[in-house]
Protein backbone atom coordinates (compact mmCIF):
# COMPACT_ATOMS: atom_id res chain seq x y z
CA UNK A 1 0.00 0.00 0.00
CA UNK A 2 1.49 3.48 -0.94
CA UNK A 3 1.20 6.19 1.33
CA UNK A 4 -1.15 9.13 0.03
CA UNK A 5 1.24 12.40 -1.08
CA UNK A 6 0.85 15.10 1.25
CA UNK A 7 1.28 17.73 -1.80
CA UNK A 8 -0.08 18.13 -5.86
CA UNK A 9 1.63 18.85 -8.93
CA UNK A 10 0.72 21.99 -9.80
CA UNK A 11 1.12 24.42 -13.31
CA UNK A 12 2.06 27.97 -13.63
CA UNK A 13 -0.10 29.65 -15.38
CA UNK A 14 1.36 33.67 -14.78
CA UNK A 15 4.19 35.47 -13.55
CA UNK A 16 4.00 39.29 -13.06
CA UNK A 17 7.28 40.85 -12.46
CA UNK A 18 6.67 44.15 -10.31
CA UNK A 19 10.13 45.24 -9.72
CA UNK A 20 12.27 43.55 -12.62
CA UNK A 21 14.94 40.95 -10.27
CA UNK A 22 13.37 41.46 -6.75
CA UNK A 23 9.51 41.46 -6.68
CA UNK A 24 7.27 39.23 -8.72
CA UNK A 25 3.87 37.32 -8.23
CA UNK A 26 3.03 34.04 -9.72
CA UNK A 27 -0.20 32.42 -10.51
CA UNK A 28 -1.01 28.99 -10.45
CA UNK A 29 -3.31 25.79 -10.88
CA UNK A 30 -5.10 24.67 -8.35
CA UNK A 31 -6.45 21.27 -6.91
CA UNK A 32 -9.97 21.06 -6.42
CA UNK A 33 -9.62 19.94 -2.80
CA UNK A 34 -7.20 22.76 -1.66
CA UNK A 35 -8.94 24.59 0.72
CA UNK A 36 -7.75 27.48 3.13
CA UNK A 37 -8.84 30.67 4.98
CA UNK A 38 -8.04 34.05 4.05
CA UNK A 39 -4.78 34.69 5.21
CA UNK A 40 -3.03 31.54 5.73
CA UNK A 41 -0.21 30.65 3.47
CA UNK A 42 0.85 27.37 1.27
CA UNK A 43 4.44 25.36 1.17
CA UNK A 44 5.30 25.67 -2.43
CA UNK A 45 7.87 22.81 -3.38
CA UNK A 46 10.69 23.15 -6.28
CA UNK A 47 12.63 19.74 -7.39
CA UNK A 48 16.42 20.64 -7.77
CA UNK A 49 16.56 18.53 -10.95
CA UNK A 50 14.36 18.04 -13.43
CA UNK A 51 12.64 14.90 -13.16
CA UNK A 52 13.26 14.34 -9.48
CA UNK A 53 10.62 14.74 -6.20
CA UNK A 54 10.46 18.41 -4.84
CA UNK A 55 13.12 18.86 -2.15
CA UNK A 56 13.06 22.53 -1.10
CA UNK A 57 9.61 23.99 0.45
CA UNK A 58 8.89 27.91 1.41
CA UNK A 59 5.62 29.22 2.78
CA UNK A 60 3.66 31.92 1.03
CA UNK A 61 0.28 33.63 1.86
CA UNK A 62 -2.31 33.04 -1.02
CA UNK A 63 -3.24 36.48 -2.06
CA UNK A 64 -6.32 35.41 -4.27
CA UNK A 65 -9.94 35.17 -2.78
CA UNK A 66 -10.71 31.79 -1.45
CA UNK A 67 -13.05 30.76 -4.49
CA UNK A 68 -10.74 31.62 -7.26
CA UNK A 69 -10.06 28.89 -9.62
CA UNK A 70 -5.74 29.76 -9.48
CA UNK A 71 -3.52 30.42 -6.39
CA UNK A 72 -1.62 33.13 -6.17
CA UNK A 73 1.25 34.46 -4.44
CA UNK A 74 3.51 36.88 -4.30
CA UNK A 75 7.20 36.84 -3.32
CA UNK A 76 10.93 38.66 -3.10
CA UNK A 77 14.13 37.85 -4.65
CA UNK A 78 16.21 36.61 -2.07
CA UNK A 79 19.66 36.73 -4.53
CA UNK A 80 21.79 34.08 -2.41
CA UNK A 81 18.93 32.37 -1.43
CA UNK A 82 17.74 28.65 -2.24
CA UNK A 83 14.48 29.29 -3.23
CA UNK A 84 13.54 32.19 -4.57
CA UNK A 85 15.67 32.69 -7.35
CA UNK A 86 14.63 29.31 -8.66
CA UNK A 87 10.48 30.29 -8.04
CA UNK A 88 11.47 33.41 -9.94
CA UNK A 89 12.94 31.78 -13.09
CA UNK A 90 9.88 29.86 -13.70
CA UNK A 91 8.03 30.18 -16.81
CA UNK A 92 3.99 29.52 -17.97
CA UNK A 93 4.06 26.01 -18.20
CA UNK A 94 6.69 24.73 -15.50
CA UNK A 95 5.87 22.37 -12.99
CA UNK A 96 5.62 23.25 -8.98
CA UNK A 97 4.59 21.59 -6.02
CA UNK A 98 1.95 22.83 -3.35
CA UNK A 99 1.37 21.21 -0.16
CA UNK A 100 -1.74 20.13 0.61
CA UNK A 101 -2.36 21.50 4.07
CA UNK A 102 -2.48 25.56 4.40
CA UNK A 103 -0.73 26.77 7.42
CA UNK A 104 -1.27 30.10 9.72
CA UNK A 105 -3.21 31.86 12.29
CA UNK A 106 -3.47 35.07 10.97
CA UNK A 107 -7.12 34.84 10.26
CA UNK A 108 -10.12 36.36 11.14
CA UNK A 109 -10.74 33.82 13.83
CA UNK A 110 -8.83 35.60 15.97
CA UNK A 111 -11.88 38.18 16.18
CA UNK A 112 -14.77 36.33 16.09
CA UNK A 113 -16.55 39.57 17.54
CA UNK A 114 -15.69 42.14 14.79
CA UNK A 115 -15.14 45.40 15.92
CA UNK A 116 -14.91 49.07 14.61
CA UNK A 117 -11.81 48.93 12.47
CA UNK A 118 -9.30 46.21 11.56
CA UNK A 119 -5.47 47.27 10.94
CA UNK A 120 -3.29 45.37 8.54
CA UNK A 121 0.39 46.78 9.04
CA UNK A 122 2.65 45.14 6.87
CA UNK A 123 5.90 45.80 5.39
CA UNK A 124 7.14 44.42 2.12
CA UNK A 125 5.87 40.67 1.30
CA UNK A 126 4.02 40.75 4.27
CA UNK A 127 1.12 42.23 2.09
CA UNK A 128 0.24 39.16 0.43
CA UNK A 129 -1.35 37.92 3.72
CA UNK A 130 -4.27 40.89 4.08
CA UNK A 131 -5.59 40.73 -0.03
CA UNK A 132 -7.02 37.31 0.66
CA UNK A 133 -8.62 39.05 3.82
CA UNK A 134 -9.83 42.04 2.37
CA UNK A 135 -11.40 40.17 -0.76
CA UNK A 136 -13.24 37.94 2.23
CA UNK A 137 -16.90 39.21 2.51
CA UNK A 138 -16.83 38.14 6.17
CA UNK A 139 -14.18 41.34 6.70
CA UNK A 140 -16.85 43.31 5.78
CA UNK A 141 -19.70 42.24 7.93
CA UNK A 142 -17.28 42.25 11.18
CA UNK A 143 -15.62 45.40 10.62
CA UNK A 144 -17.00 48.81 9.73
CA UNK A 145 -13.68 50.15 8.47
CA UNK A 146 -10.48 48.48 7.03
CA UNK A 147 -6.75 50.53 7.61
CA UNK A 148 -4.38 48.67 5.12
CA UNK A 149 -0.55 50.18 5.92
CA UNK A 150 2.11 49.03 3.81
CA UNK A 151 5.68 49.87 5.01
CA UNK A 152 8.18 49.59 2.12
CA UNK A 153 11.71 51.46 1.35
CA UNK A 154 10.88 52.25 -2.17
CA UNK A 155 7.65 53.58 -3.78
CA UNK A 156 7.94 51.01 -6.99
CA UNK A 157 7.57 48.34 -4.27
CA UNK A 158 4.18 49.63 -3.70
CA UNK A 159 2.94 46.61 -5.38
CA UNK A 160 -1.29 45.75 -6.24
CA UNK A 161 -2.27 49.53 -7.15
CA UNK A 162 -5.07 48.31 -9.33
CA UNK A 163 -6.46 46.15 -6.64
CA UNK A 164 -6.17 48.53 -4.02
CA UNK A 165 -7.64 51.54 -6.16
CA UNK A 166 -10.83 49.07 -6.98
CA UNK A 167 -11.54 48.62 -3.26
CA UNK A 168 -10.93 52.27 -2.20
CA UNK A 169 -13.84 52.92 -5.23
CA UNK A 170 -16.11 49.51 -3.61
CA UNK A 171 -15.69 50.36 -0.30
CA UNK A 172 -14.76 54.41 -0.19
CA UNK A 173 -14.34 55.79 3.54
CA UNK A 174 -14.53 52.23 4.64
CA UNK A 175 -11.46 51.59 3.42
CA UNK A 176 -8.02 53.27 4.43
CA UNK A 177 -4.53 52.83 2.59
CA UNK A 178 -1.79 53.56 3.73
CA UNK A 179 1.28 53.79 1.10
CA UNK A 180 4.66 54.26 3.83
CA UNK A 181 7.95 54.49 1.49
CA UNK A 182 10.54 55.17 3.97
CA UNK A 183 13.38 56.81 1.63
CA UNK A 184 11.48 58.32 -0.77
CA UNK A 185 8.72 61.36 -0.41
CA UNK A 186 5.42 60.01 -1.49
CA UNK A 187 2.34 62.38 -1.46
CA UNK A 188 1.88 63.34 1.96
CA UNK A 189 3.11 60.47 3.22
CA UNK A 190 6.35 61.09 6.17
CA UNK A 191 9.44 58.92 5.37
CA UNK A 192 9.56 57.31 8.72
CA UNK A 193 8.95 53.31 10.28
CA UNK A 194 5.47 51.78 10.27
CA UNK A 195 6.68 51.02 14.12
CA UNK A 196 7.52 54.83 14.28
CA UNK A 197 4.28 55.76 13.41
CA UNK A 198 2.03 53.74 15.74
CA UNK A 199 4.40 54.99 18.41
CA UNK A 200 3.86 59.08 17.89
CA UNK A 201 0.12 58.45 16.79
CA UNK A 202 1.08 59.82 13.25
CA UNK A 203 -0.09 56.27 11.93
CA UNK A 204 -4.13 57.34 13.46
CA UNK A 205 -3.95 60.45 12.56
CA UNK A 206 -3.17 59.67 8.74
CA UNK A 207 -5.54 57.27 8.57
CA UNK A 208 -8.51 59.59 10.57
CA UNK A 209 -9.08 56.61 13.18
CA UNK A 210 -8.08 56.05 16.63
CA UNK A 211 -5.78 52.91 17.20
CA UNK A 212 -8.18 52.05 20.72
CA UNK A 213 -7.79 48.49 22.09
CA UNK A 214 -11.01 48.89 22.95
CA UNK A 215 -12.44 49.56 19.35
CA UNK A 216 -10.15 47.83 17.19
CA UNK A 217 -8.51 45.16 16.28
CA UNK A 218 -4.70 44.90 14.88
CA UNK A 219 -2.63 42.23 12.22
CA UNK A 220 0.97 42.24 12.03
CA UNK A 221 2.84 40.91 9.08
CA UNK A 222 6.44 41.41 8.48
CA UNK A 223 10.13 41.64 8.69
CA UNK A 224 11.15 40.16 12.44
CA UNK A 225 11.93 43.89 13.75
CA UNK A 226 8.88 45.28 12.64
CA UNK A 227 7.00 42.72 14.85
CA UNK A 228 9.27 42.84 17.45
CA UNK A 229 8.75 46.31 18.11
CA UNK A 230 5.58 46.29 16.84
CA UNK A 231 4.07 44.05 19.15
CA UNK A 232 5.89 45.64 22.06
CA UNK A 233 4.49 49.49 21.08
CA UNK A 234 1.18 48.01 20.57
CA UNK A 235 1.52 46.10 23.66
CA UNK A 236 1.94 49.17 25.49
CA UNK A 237 -0.90 50.94 24.11
CA UNK A 238 -3.27 47.93 25.34
CA UNK A 239 -3.48 45.18 22.53
CA UNK A 240 -2.63 41.58 23.19
CA UNK A 241 -3.21 38.66 21.23
CA UNK A 242 -5.42 36.14 22.38
CA UNK A 243 -4.65 33.33 24.84
CA UNK A 244 -6.22 30.41 27.19
CA UNK A 245 -9.79 31.21 25.59
CA UNK A 246 -9.87 34.90 25.92
CA UNK A 247 -10.42 36.33 22.62
CA UNK A 248 -7.59 39.19 21.64
CA UNK A 249 -7.35 41.89 19.75
CA UNK A 250 -3.94 41.22 17.96
CA UNK A 251 -2.82 38.84 15.66
CA UNK A 252 0.67 38.23 14.48
CA UNK A 253 2.68 36.48 12.07
CA UNK A 254 6.08 36.44 10.85
CA UNK A 255 7.07 35.91 7.31
CA UNK A 256 10.37 34.54 7.31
Amino acid sequence: MTTEQRYTKEKVTHIRHWVEKKLFSISTTRAAEFKFKPGQFARLGLATTTGEEPSIWRGFSMVNPVDSKELEFYAVVVPDGEFSPRLADLKVGDDIYIDKNPIGFLTLDNFPNGGKSLWLLATGTGLSAYLSIIHDPKTWSLFDKVILCHGVRYINELSYQEQIQTWQQQWGERFVYLPLPTRESHLHYPQHRLTTLIETGKLAELAGTELDPSQACVMLCGNPDMLADGRKILGDLGFATGRRGNIGNLAVEKYW
